[in-house]
Formats: C-alpha cells, structure tokens, sequence
C-alpha cells in the first residue's frame, strides 16, 4: 500500500516555529485533500489542519493562526508550518490523505508513519 512520508519534527522551546514535510513517492496525490494529524501520549488521533486540491484549508481550534498547510501542486509535498509552538503542542504528527475534505480521520485512505514534534517549556 502506498505510503506517505513525513519528516521536519524535533525538540523546540515553546515559542519557536517548525516546519514538518510530506511527500507521496508512491503515487500522484494531487487530486486527495491532504490532512494533518496529531496524537499526543495518552490521547486520541486529532485533526489539525487539512487542505484542498483547491487550496481550500481549515483549521482545529487549537492551531488557528498559529499553523499553515500548504501543499506545492505539481509534486506531492505538502507542508505544515507550525509556528509559537506551545508545550501542548508535543505529539506525534501524520499526514494522510483522503477523497474528501473532511476533519474525520476514519475517511483518510493513506497514511505516513508520523514524525515527533516536543515542545519544552
């Protein structure tokens, strides 16, 4: 099954700003909406931010201003900026990618093995 692939994590202090990749070597995903997730030790898989074919984006509560998706349309990278990381924001983070656009991680088809993000007070 083909997989996506993301890199960018590691340790930041609160306040700093990261930037997480995502690449589908696999296959042509520039017809998916590419999303965003996270799961912190202890907690259930969040959604974080999505975007369209389009360029069509939303956004969890809790990153809103703070992070950007974007995804470079031609290839299969799509990016997270995350900046003003908080100590909240330390989790493992996935990208994946579904035919709908939608929060929901159930309706994902395809999914990276995630990449740690720690954010030290």
């Amino acid at each position: 099954q083909e997989k996506l692939v993301e890199s960018g994590g590691g340790l930041v202090q609160a306040g700093d700003s990261l930037r997480l990749s995502c690449e589908g070597p696999g296959r042509t995903f520039s017809s998916y909406v590419m999303g965003w997730f996270r799961q912190a030790p202890g907690k259930k898989r969040e959604f974080v931010a999505a975007i369209s074919w389009s360029g069509d984006n939303t956004y969890a509560d809790s990153v809103k201003g703070r992070f950007t998706i974007s995804r470079v349309y031609g290839s299969n990278t799509v990016y997270l900026h995350m900046n003003s990381l908080k100590p909240e924001d330390t989790a493992v983070y996935y990208c994946a990618a579904s035919p709908k656009f939608t929060f929901v991680a159930g309706l994902y088809d395809y999914w990276g093995q995630g990449t740690q993000v720690t954010v030290s007070s």
